[in-house]
Protein backbone atom coordinates (compact mmCIF):
# COMPACT_ATOMS: atom_id res chain seq x y z
CA UNK A 1 0.00 0.00 0.00
CA UNK A 2 1.17 3.32 -1.31
CA UNK A 3 1.32 6.19 1.17
CA UNK A 4 -0.08 9.53 -0.19
CA UNK A 5 1.90 12.20 -0.68
CA UNK A 6 0.79 15.81 0.79
CA UNK A 7 1.17 18.44 -1.39
CA UNK A 8 1.73 21.93 -0.78
CA UNK A 9 0.60 25.46 -2.35
CA UNK A 10 2.93 28.67 -2.17
CA UNK A 11 1.48 31.82 -0.82
CA UNK A 12 0.48 33.52 -3.64
CA UNK A 13 -1.29 30.58 -4.63
CA UNK A 14 -3.05 30.19 -1.38
CA UNK A 15 -4.18 33.79 -2.06
CA UNK A 16 -5.47 33.61 -5.51
CA UNK A 17 -7.80 30.84 -4.60
CA UNK A 18 -9.05 32.95 -1.84
CA UNK A 19 -9.13 35.98 -4.37
CA UNK A 20 -11.26 34.10 -6.05
CA UNK A 21 -13.84 32.77 -4.15
CA UNK A 22 -14.55 36.39 -2.70
CA UNK A 23 -14.60 38.24 -5.82
CA UNK A 24 -16.43 35.82 -7.40
CA UNK A 25 -19.52 35.27 -5.39
CA UNK A 26 -19.12 31.66 -5.91
CA UNK A 27 -19.32 28.85 -3.71
CA UNK A 28 -16.54 27.76 -1.98
CA UNK A 29 -17.13 23.95 -2.90
CA UNK A 30 -17.69 24.63 -6.45
CA UNK A 31 -14.06 26.62 -6.74
CA UNK A 32 -12.19 24.32 -4.51
CA UNK A 33 -13.92 21.31 -7.06
CA UNK A 34 -12.75 23.71 -10.23
CA UNK A 35 -9.14 23.87 -8.25
CA UNK A 36 -8.88 20.43 -7.44
CA UNK A 37 -8.88 21.13 -3.66
CA UNK A 38 -11.17 19.66 -0.61
CA UNK A 39 -13.84 22.23 0.51
CA UNK A 40 -12.25 22.08 3.83
CA UNK A 41 -8.76 23.09 2.83
CA UNK A 42 -9.99 25.98 1.09
CA UNK A 43 -12.31 27.31 3.37
CA UNK A 44 -9.64 27.05 6.14
CA UNK A 45 -7.68 29.36 4.34
CA UNK A 46 -10.66 31.45 3.46
CA UNK A 47 -11.10 31.69 7.20
CA UNK A 48 -7.95 32.85 7.86
CA UNK A 49 -7.99 35.69 5.31
CA UNK A 50 -11.26 36.93 7.23
CA UNK A 51 -9.47 36.70 10.61
CA UNK A 52 -6.68 38.60 9.24
CA UNK A 53 -3.86 36.17 8.95
CA UNK A 54 -2.95 35.40 5.18
CA UNK A 55 -3.02 31.64 4.76
CA UNK A 56 0.97 30.62 4.57
CA UNK A 57 2.54 27.35 4.05
CA UNK A 58 3.43 27.21 7.70
CA UNK A 59 -0.02 27.71 9.01
CA UNK A 60 -2.13 25.09 10.37
CA UNK A 61 -5.23 24.73 11.98
CA UNK A 62 -5.47 27.39 14.12
CA UNK A 63 -5.60 27.12 18.19
CA UNK A 64 -8.58 26.95 20.29
CA UNK A 65 -7.17 29.07 22.68
CA UNK A 66 -9.48 32.14 23.59
CA UNK A 67 -7.07 35.26 22.07
CA UNK A 68 -6.60 38.32 24.11
CA UNK A 69 -7.83 41.25 23.02
CA UNK A 70 -5.85 44.05 21.58
CA UNK A 71 -5.20 47.33 23.51
CA UNK A 72 -7.67 49.27 21.32
CA UNK A 73 -10.29 46.79 21.76
CA UNK A 74 -9.79 46.52 25.30
CA UNK A 75 -9.99 50.10 25.92
CA UNK A 76 -13.56 50.38 23.70
CA UNK A 77 -15.10 47.82 25.92
CA UNK A 78 -13.59 49.84 29.01
CA UNK A 79 -15.10 52.57 27.49
CA UNK A 80 -18.78 50.97 26.11
CA UNK A 81 -19.29 49.60 29.89
CA UNK A 82 -18.74 53.23 31.34
CA UNK A 83 -21.30 54.28 28.96
CA UNK A 84 -23.62 51.73 29.79
CA UNK A 85 -23.24 52.50 33.64
CA UNK A 86 -23.91 55.89 33.04
CA UNK A 87 -27.06 55.58 31.27
CA UNK A 88 -28.02 52.93 33.59
CA UNK A 89 -28.10 55.78 35.86
CA UNK A 90 -29.54 58.12 34.47
CA UNK A 91 -32.48 55.54 33.47
CA UNK A 92 -32.52 54.86 36.97
CA UNK A 93 -33.09 58.45 37.64
CA UNK A 94 -35.78 59.17 35.18
CA UNK A 95 -37.92 55.96 37.19
CA UNK A 96 -37.89 57.67 40.71
CA UNK A 97 -38.77 60.96 39.27
CA UNK A 98 -41.80 59.86 37.50
CA UNK A 99 -42.82 58.45 41.07
CA UNK A 100 -42.65 62.00 42.35
CA UNK A 101 -43.80 64.01 39.65
CA UNK A 102 -46.75 61.44 39.07
CA UNK A 103 -48.52 61.94 42.80
CA UNK A 104 -51.41 64.21 43.27
CA UNK A 105 -50.54 67.76 43.71
CA UNK A 106 -52.60 69.23 46.39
Amino acid sequence: MEARQRRSFTDDYKRQAVDLVTSSGRSIGSVAKELGLRDSVLRRWVEQRWAGREPTATARRPTTQATVPSADLAAEIARLQRENERLRMERDILKKSIAIFAGTRT
